[in-house]
């Protein structure tokens, strides 16, 4: 096993993910070093962390007298080696590009101490390739969480091809110890497990609406009102057993003919997103949007994640630690 404690956390790149990812740590009791080289992104992050600090205590989950000292764990820096060079581990959470991140990687194999471990939160490239030019591949790891971070316990694991099992066991314990569900793959895949169930559900979504079967929001209720209620708290493999597997085999063979198999997406949707229909941060998409009304949906979504956590696992609900063990 990896026997230095991982008590300095440091995550680059303040953006949607990686503010969600501190706050998780800061709320697990860990001092967080969160960086970026814009200003206006650090403090863009800073003071969602504090909205979502004031959200989390309007429900309960943190108490109020807590909420400041959550908050105050976390350290906007700008210079990525002064927020890298205390930490035991470092999560890369930058735009998804692979050149970017393999520079960062180098830079952090270089300015690191020789046992921290760097993990990527890439929703898309396998650790061998982030790995390539480092001198420590074997404490090279994806470590890819789900938006927000604080809400949805999932984290995918995915060893590279030089990836330790030390380095693994030891993100996995991690993760476990402050509350995660690391899901460990057994090799690299392109977008893992998560996005790729989520790109097969949308790319079939969209054949249903180029194939005039429904519209965008009869689409949205099905899951919705349907199915989507089962899988909060049950998988898919979970749910055939209930079904019986003689009739999952004669549905599947019925419709899996006819079934999308596209390797592009349709001509409608690349269109939207030339005429600038980008959803809610341009006030159109599928559906219309203000500033308002996106901010008020945002705040639904994080209220019902919420209350699936008391449903499905109660023992996750966030409670401020004193810090790391």
């Amino acid at each position: 096993m990896n026997t230095q404690p991982i008590r300095q956390i440091a995550v680059i790149g303040a953006g949607l993910m990686g503010h969600g990812i501190a706050l998780d740590y800061a709320l697990a009791g860990f001092e967080v070093n969160l960086q970026d080289v814009d200003d206006q992104k650090l403090a863009q992050a800073t003071a969602k962390i504090q909205a979502t600090l004031q959200m989390l205590a309007a429900v309960g989950v943190v108490p109020r007298e807590n909420a400041g000292a959550v908050g105050a764990r976390i350290r906007a820096v700008r210079e990525l080696q002064a927020a890298a060079s205390p930490a035991d581990l470092v999560i890369e959470s930058v735009f998804e590009d692979l050149a970017l991140k393999r520079g960062i990687f180098a830079e952090l194999d270089q300015c690191c101490p020789p046992h921290t471990i760097l993990a990527s939160n890439t929703s898309s490239f396998p650790p061998t390739q982030l790995a390539a030019g480092v001198g420590r591949a074997d404490k090279v790891i994806v470590a890819h969480y789900f938006n927000p971070p604080y809400l949805l316990p999932l984290v995918e694991v995915v060893k590279g091809e030089a990836t330790s099992e030390e380095t693994a066991s030891a993100i996995c314990a991690l993760l476990t110890s402050v509350g995660k569900k690391p899901v460990l793959l057994k090799k690299e895949a392109p977008g893992f497990v998560g996005n790729r169930l989520q790109a097969a559900l949308i790319r079939e979504a969209m054949a249903i609406v180029s194939r005039g079967v429904a519209d965008p929001k009869d689409v949205d209720a099905v899951l919705r009102y349907g199915f989507g209620r089962r899988l909060a708290s049950a998988g898919v493999f979970e749910l055939l057993d209930v079904a019986g597997l003689d009739l999952a085999r004669a549905v599947a063979s019925a419709l899996l003919p006819d079934l999308d198999a596209s390797n592009d997406v349709p001509a409608w949707f690349r269109e939207k997103v030339a005429r600038g229909e980008l959803g809610a941060k341009t006030g159109q998409g599928f559906y219309s949007w203000t500033p308002e009304s996106a901010a008020a949906r945002g705040r639904e979504l994080g209220l019902a994640l919420l209350r699936i956590s008391q449903f499905s696992d109660p023992a996750r609900i966030v409670s401020p630690a004193a810090g790391p063990t």
